[in-house]
């Protein structure tokens, strides 16, 4: 049975934003055009990242005037082509069934665009890639992958341009390149962007050049410069220069602009005068011999500890100029429009406490009745639409208290926790250096506001309880290790309990 007796079916896997059903249409209007029935239909995806509409087309050229029924509804094993504008719905679709060795060309994008399953978790719970690397290559006839995403962008239009052009590149339909280029321009918008990412996506199809699909990208660190032309920053760069090793210097500078950027200049010597601090006892535990990992690993988690997510934070990081413009690049907002941001938040009454005077904030902690009508009042879920006049002066105020952030309850309360947190990852140092290094390592738990940061903090407590039981242990810092990706593993806690239960039995 040759290719025009039967349908050419093709399914596109897109989520919302990414023009799939566009995408869908330019095929149904290039194959009429060329004198061929087509028929496109969708499934919706479910909302929030957790699937995505399957746009599903099939064509047929006529024969002897009959006009062919076409299904509604790709069916596993008999799809000739799939379209994927993220990578792990090109994993997905194989689940289902509609790619196989025999008859499926796998057109997709090798960038990521992360479930709710992937976020939710406390760690990293982002898929492997690999895997569907792995699988495309056993389930699929012919497979053509690169980021279509990045390369859309960088023409100025949507993914749906460059999987088209992909899709004509491959030549897998019976259609020339210029069929596609004018079912792009009897769409009659963005025509132009269009058929640049279209002509990119095409040549990158045809060139058969692959990449190397990784998990993530790599976070490189910088080496820090020795001025930045502002006083005081360079007064804190010439004391890293001059106190620091080399080898820790891009850590440690990573950490001093976190903390600058959360509080002052000021707050940058106090995070080297603890971190230089934590060097010479690094230096007199024989810490060259462990490549210094005691001060690299503080270097890190110091900063973050020290830069805590608190009201003053929040209400900063969403009143920046710099985040308007990171969200009008993510949704493809052009010059002339406007686009209005909802923030959802739900703050608590600790929150608020956090924010005021320390005796002041004591004292209505410790006054119930005060504290329960209070909560009342503040402890309910908020849609702020950050846009708005009215929603922008609020939190814009609320930023504005950095200055007095010192002299805040919640501050007092993170410093007295970071303290008894080096104090116990010190006082392990000479005896257990690995362990010392994991009881910093442990702060990775501590993250995040509100509920998010108090499950984070109930953690971390529960695992440095397990501290004392591996003190002994040469391979302490190991188990201590463990204990923290069980807590990662699962937001109630499961694993973590599991992994405590296994840890008391080793002082059986």
């Amino acid at each position: 049975m040759s290719t025009y007796e039967r349908p050419i079916t093709l399914a596109i896997l897109a989520m919302g934003g990414q023009g799939g059903g566009v995408l869908a249409d330019w095929v149904v209007s290039m194959a009429e055009a060329q004198g061929w029935v087509a028929q496109s239909t969708s499934v919706p995806g479910v909302a929030q990242r957790t699937g995505a509409t399957i746009y599903y087309v099939e064509m047929l050229m006529p024969s002897e005037g009959r006009h062919p029924v076409l299904s509604l509804m790709p069916t596993p094993g008999d799809v000739d082509i799939v379209l994927a504008a993220e990578f792990m719905e090109a994993g997905r679709s194989m689940l289902r069934g509609i790619v196989t060795p025999d008859r499926t060309t796998l057109i997709a994008s090798t960038h990521r665009s992360y479930a709710v399953g992937e976020k939710e978790v406390p760690g990293d719970g982002i898929g492997d890639p690999q895997v569907v690397v792995t699988a495309a290559g056993i389930a699929a006839r012919h497979t053509i992958a690169f980021d279509m995403q990045e390369l859309a962008e960088k023409n100025g239009s949507v993914i749906s341009s460059a999987l088209f052009g992909a899709l004509a590149g491959s030549e897998v339909l019976p259609f020339p390149r210029s069929a596609f280029e004018d079912a792009i321009r009897a769409g009659g918008k963005g025509i132009e962007a269009s058929l640049r990412a279209f002509g990119a996506a095409y040549e990158r199809a045809q060139s058969g050049h692959t990449e190397p699909v990784v998990r993530r990208a790599e976070n490189t660190l910088d080496m820090p410069p020795r001025s930045v032309g502002q006083p005081q920053l360079d007064k804190l760069l010439t004391r890293l220069h001059a106190n620091l090793p080399e080898a820790l210097r891009p850590m440690a500078y990573a950490g001093l602009r976190k903390v600058v950027d959360f509080q002052d200049a000021r707050y940058g010597d106090e995070y080297l005068d603890q971190l230089e601090a934590l060097y010479s006892l690094d230096l007199g535990a024989n810490g060259l011999a462990h490549d210094l990992a005691f001060t690299e690993t503080a270097a890190k988690y110091l900063a973050n500890a020290m830069a805590y997510d608190d009201v003053v934070r929040v209400a900063d990081l969403k009143t920046r100029a710099s985040r308007f413009e990171r969200v009008r690049k993510e949704v493809g907002a052009r010059q002339e429009q406007l686009v209005y941001t909802t923030e959802y938040m739900h703050p608590r009454m600790e929150e608020v406490v956090g924010t005021m005077p320390e005796r002041m904030g004591k004292w209505v902690l410790g006054n119930k009745k005060l504290y329960d009508g209070l909560d009342r009042f503040v402890n309910k879920g908020r849609r702020v639409r950050t846009g708005t006049v009215f929603w922008f002066m609020g939190l814009y105020v609320v930023s504005a208290l950095k200055p007095m952030r010192r002299g805040m309850l919640r501050h007092r309360i993170e410093m007295d926790h970071i303290a008894a947190w080096l104090d116990l990852a010190k006082s392990h140092l000479s005896a257990n250096y690995d362990l010392a290094v994991q009881v910093l390592a442990t702060r990775r738990l501590v993250k995040g506001y509100s509920d998010t940061h108090s499950r984070g903090e109930a953690k971390f407590d529960r695992v440095l309880s397990a501290v004392p039981m591996l003190a002994d242990r040469p391979d302490g810092g190991a188990w201590l290790s463990r204990l923290v990706q069980a807590a990662l593993a699962d937001e109630a806690g499961k694993a973590l309990e599991g992994a405590l239960s296994t840890v008391r039995t080793l002082q059986a």
